[in-house]
């Protein structure tokens, strides 16, 4: 039987909508899930100038942890995984690990700012994919967003230059791959509950990077442990608050106050991190982000309360 959209608030037991304290606390859950997102990049740019500790090792201990997290609560909750496609599952998987390590790349050869920005692409990118592949659902203000977007991503990479800085296409590349790891998670919740999707993925994940980047693993000191137990926890905390966030809140207020990291990035850079501070084209580009996707959010829950409603028969 499909499960109910992951993106719609959840109601209580009896059938009512949360109380508005319920509302109050999901909304700051979801923005401390941004704060902690942005400073489990942050701890990457820490660790740069202390230890040698390459981005594919944040990623696989981001993983190893939210494994050993989502078995523990699994084991207590006497319930284990229902997998019922796999195919769907390993998608979820693949895109995610990319787009994590490619974010964290970004974050190591960029700055804390544009590969923040750049990560929160992916709803620009999801309404481009939709619009190529499902002719049917084309929508023309999600078209113009997707250009006002592009224009922000262009003034935060290039805002003087025609060349584009080989850097910055692993920002991109996060921004494009959440966005097929949203198309398989979105697919794959009308399957399996959230800690079936979490196991796969933490679990698959982790081994999927070790793989890949097992020369870049080794028995970590003090000093590594702590930066890599740091961002994972960041990272994993994230995770839990956003989920925990958008069971109380509509799914609009949700995807604006997520976006609200576009603007943590532009604002705290040179605080956190010690990055130059964004230009005025910088800035202006990180707006146009943050409106594209405040705009694209709304209508997308529009969107599925307008077809959930005509397929109720009215």
């Amino acid at each position: 039987m499909p499960q109910r959209n992951p993106y719609t608030p959840a109601e209580k037991d009896d059938g009512q909508a949360p109380s508005l304290l319920a509302q109050l606390l999901g909304s700051l859950c979801v923005f401390a899930s941004a704060f902690f997102f942005y400073l489990a990049t942050a701890v990457i740019r820490w660790a740069s100038g202390e230890v040698d500790v390459d981005p594919a090792y944040f990623v696989f201990g981001r993983f190893l942890l939210g494994f050993f997290v989502i078995c523990a609560l699994m084991a207590a909750r006497g319930k284990g995984p229902g997998a019922k496609r796999y195919d769907l599952l390993v998608g979820r998987t693949v895109f995610n690990c990319l787009a994590v390590y490619c974010f964290f790349k970004a974050v190591a050869v960029t700055s804390l700012a544009e590969g923040n920005i750049l990560n929160m692409t992916y709803p620009v990118f999801l309404a481009l994919f939709s619009w190529v592949m499902l002719r049917g659902q084309r929508d023309p203000v999600a078209v113009a967003m997707v250009v006002v977007a592009f224009a922000g991503i262009w003034l935060i990479l290039s805002p003087s230059a025609v060349s584009l800085k080989m850097e910055s296409l692993w920002g991109l590349g996060s921004g494009i791959t959440a966005s097929f790891g949203i198309i398989c998670l979105n697919m794959s919740r009308q399957y399996h509950d959230s800690e079936t999707v979490l196991f796969y993925m933490f679990g698959l994940g982790t081994v999927l990077i070790y793989a890949m980047f097992f020369k870049h693993i080794f028995m970590p000191g003090p000093r590594e442990l702590y930066f890599l137990l740091l961002c994972a926890g960041f990272g994993v905390g994230g995770q839990y608050l956003i989920t925990l966030g958008f069971r109380y809140v509509t799914a609009v207020e949700g995807g604006i106050i997520s976006s609200t990291r576009i603007l943590l990035a532009a604002m705290l850079g040179p605080v956190v991190a010690g990055d130059p501070p964004l230009a005025v084209a910088g800035w202006l580009g990180a707006l146009l982000i943050f409106t594209a996707n405040v705009v694209l959010t709304v209508r997308k829950v529009h969107a599925g309360a307008a077809e959930a409603k005509e397929r109720r028969g009215g």
